[in-house]
């Protein structure tokens, strides 16, 4: 586990905590199967490269407890790890 944490920069102990949820059927509703989403972290695309959207760089965030964050294109980062890291303490 320490191996995977580190080569995704995450702590050891998060992944222990994730593991433990999934297998926690008290989180799930009743008949819901726990599914996960590939995610792919690319290189920046300029934004003439991008097509007309209405909405455009922003990001929703649903935390296992239900709390949603929706962040801009220009959130700092730093500030919004320290949001979630204090919201998925709660």
């Amino acid at each position: 586990m320490s191996i995977v944490a580190r080569r995704h920069d995450l702590n050891a102990n998060m992944l222990f905590t994730w593991r433990r949820q999934i297998g926690t059927s008290a989180l799930l509703p009743a008949g819901d199967a726990v599914t996960f989403v590939p995610a792919a972290i690319t290189a920046e695309t300029s934004a003439a490269a991008l097509p007309e959207s209405p909405v455009t760089g922003r990001m929703e965030i649903v935390l296992a407890e239900g709390d949603r964050i929706i962040a801009g294109k220009d959130v700092d980062a730093a500030a919004l790890a320290r949001v979630v890291k204090v919201l998925s303490r709660r």
